[in-house]
């Protein structure tokens, strides 16, 4: 699930509607055609790439009908770009969706609470069409309650994955019932989900007899589970190879998991923080979760949670740093001391989250051992640290010379130099994502004073396959000149308190030709800039706009010029009444959606 997917299943890959002009009702083809799709059938089903299978939609009529024919996997960026009733009369033979609700911005508290983004529509759409062939449901920040969920899980027989993202509106009631009735489920994962405690004892719901489970994961789910029936369920599920428990199961726990799954490969372990059991002394349950690891070094290859993370019981997990490619520490607030005693044995280690209490020395600890390190994230352990905060352009150099083949980063701090990030960009230049989030508003260069546009620009520069870019920190319009000038192949743009006025945003507008996805918050940009992209938004999946200078007259001269998209506005109460809070602007091949809440205006 890391990263986000640029391309709109339900239209070609320039945004228009170009494939819509043939419908699943037009007549047969004649017969020496019918032989021609046949071939062509059987070709497309080696075509596994969506923007390929979007290209080849708009060949002709023919290719049209072929390619919706034969599409078995279907994802969906933007639940109200398409109607459920559209999507499953052009696709009919579909196994597996991958289907996307709010806008990104939702995780930052931007959206007021019942906004929409609802799966009810959808669930009733694929139980009617899919009920032979879904088996595999993907859906992220979607509002989804038990009842949708019982719609899944008595509608589709052959139904194995249930992966829900950034979801809400469902509790362990829904839970229990997917438990109970998918009998074939291979895959229940909940990531960052807000799940209600309803009381019910979901895992226990699992049908007696081995499982099919490969993977399950619910560290997000905050009610207290039944251990018992968790280790029973583990025991009879000989294929897993994927666990990430809540912060409820001890370390005693935990090892038991361990002994009775030997073959798992990600690990997520819960709180780290917990009691010895009744029967073992703290020194002989350090050594038996020692000796778990120590079983588990050869299987082992992520390792996530730590949760109120005890210092020690850290060393218990030596044993398989060596072979980890993937460890996540985001929620571990330890100390530089703490990761250089993980970090040395990492050699292999490609994907790392951790908290900015490792300070720089932690960091300059990771250059120095992790040379094959792909993705970092550093996240901060209090957004309200002093200016100065724990981690600052040192431990970016670090990473820059230490990381060479590093591709994605996402960077939070205090301050930052614009040296620091030219580095990186000199140092990684294979660099895709760069998503650096200086917390304080407007903050220039630490050293120099000067405003962060060299850095920027130097990452828009050198590094030819960024597709995604976060700016932060005090910018003019020459960064945004920068990125318009040389951000060829960003798709995804993330704005936040920059800019000096109109012209920054006209030059990305005009500049970036396969920007995709535009968000921007607290910015100094009104009606003109807005305006200025009016021959860019079909080619986009959507444009957001919180807290800037746009006015209600402005987003409905907008509307007025681009009748084929769809303009929300949702209006600041407490300012003026041509005042707009939040604009977001989406293309739709099926119009205004009709479930938008009263406080949401459509243009």
């Amino acid at each position: 699930m890391k990263g986000e997917e640029e391309d709109d299943e339900m239209t070609g890959g320039d945004g228009s509607n170009r494939g819509s002009r043939t419908t699943p009702d037009s007549p047969p083809p004649p017969f020496s055609d019918q032989v021609l799709e046949n071939v062509l059938e059987n070709v497309l089903h080696f075509l596994t790439s969506r923007r390929d299978r979007n290209s080849a939609s708009l060949v002709c009529k023919s290719w049209h009908r072929v390619e919706s024919l034969t599409r078995t996997d279907l994802f969906i960026g933007n639940c109200y770009a398409v109607s459920p009733r559209r999507a499953v009369h052009r696709f009919r033979r579909v196994r597996s969706v991958s289907l996307k609700g709010k806008p990104r911005f939702a995780d930052f508290n931007l959206l007021p609470p019942g906004w929409g983004a609802h799966f009810g529509p959808w669930a009733f759409a694929f139980a009617a069409a899919y009920h032979t062939t879904l088996e595999k449901l993907c859906l992220k920040r979607m509002s989804v309650t038990d009842d949708d969920l019982s719609i899944l899980a008595h509608s589709f027989p052959s139904f194995k994955e249930l992966v829900l993202v950034c979801c809400d509106g469902f509790g362990t009631s829904g839970l229990s019932i997917i438990a109970a009735k998918c009998r074939n489920l291979r895959v229940l994962d909940l990531i960052e989900d807000a799940v209600d405690d309803d009381e019910v004892d979901w895992i226990s719901c699992f049908p007696d007899g081995q499982t099919h489970l490969e993977s399950l994961i619910f560290d997000c789910v905050d009610g207290p589970i039944n251990l018992e029936a968790l280790e029973r369920l583990v025991i009879r599920s000989p294929n897993l190879r994927r666990l990430r428990v809540n912060h409820h199961v001890s370390v005693a726990h935990l090892r038991r998991l361990m002994v009775r799954a030997p073959r798992l490969t990600h690990l997520g372990t819960g709180s780290f923080n917990s009691p010895p059991s009744s029967h073992t002394d703290e020194d002989q349950e350090l050594d038996l979760l020692h000796s778990a690891f120590t079983a588990a070094s050869k299987s082992l290859v992520c390792l996530s949670g730590f949760r109120d993370v005890a210092p020690e019981y850290l060393p218990a997990i030596h044993p398989v740093c060596p072979n980890l490619t993937s460890l996540n520490l985001s929620y571990a607030g330890i100390s530089t001391d703490q990761l250089h005693s993980i970090i040395l044995h990492c050699h292999k280690l490609q994907n790392f989250w951790v908290l900015d209490s490792v300070r720089d020395e932690g960091l300059q600890a990771v250059a120095a051992t992790c040379k094959d390190l792909r993705e970092l994230r550093v996240f901060p352990m209090d957004p309200r640290e002093a200016s100065e905060g724990p981690v600052s352009e040192i431990g970016l150099a670090a990473i820059a010379e230490g990381c060479r083949k590093l591709r994605s980063i996402l960077y939070f701090c205090q301050c930052m130099t614009n040296a620091a990030v030219v580095a990186m960009s000199k140092g990684c230049p294979d660099l895709a994502v760069f998503r650096l989030c200086i917390m304080g508003r407007h903050t220039p260069d630490r050293v120099t004073g000067e405003p962060m546009d060299e850095g920027f620009g130097a990452i828009v520069r050198n590094c030819r396959s960024l597709t995604r870019l976060a700016v932060s920190g005090l910018l003019t319009d020459r960064a945004f000149g920068y990125i318009g000038k040389y951000g060829k192949s960003v798709r995804t743009l993330s704005v936040a308190f920059a800019g000096d006025g109109d012209a920054a945003l006209r030059y990305v507008l005009e500049g970036c030709p396969r920007l995709q996805k535009l968000e921007i918050r607290d910015s100094p940009f009104g009606d003109s800039a807005l305006l200025s992209g009016v021959a860019r938004y079909y080619n986009m999946r959507f444009l957001w706009m919180s807290s800037c200078d746009v006015s209600q007259t402005g987003c409905r001269e907008l509307a007025r010029r681009l009748p084929r998209l769809v303009v929300e506005v949702i209006r600041d109460e407490g300012k003026d009444l041509d005042a707009v809070e939040t604009l977001y602007l989406y293309r739709s091949l099926d119009g205004p959606r009709s479930d938008a809440p009263p406080f949401v205006s459509i243009l």
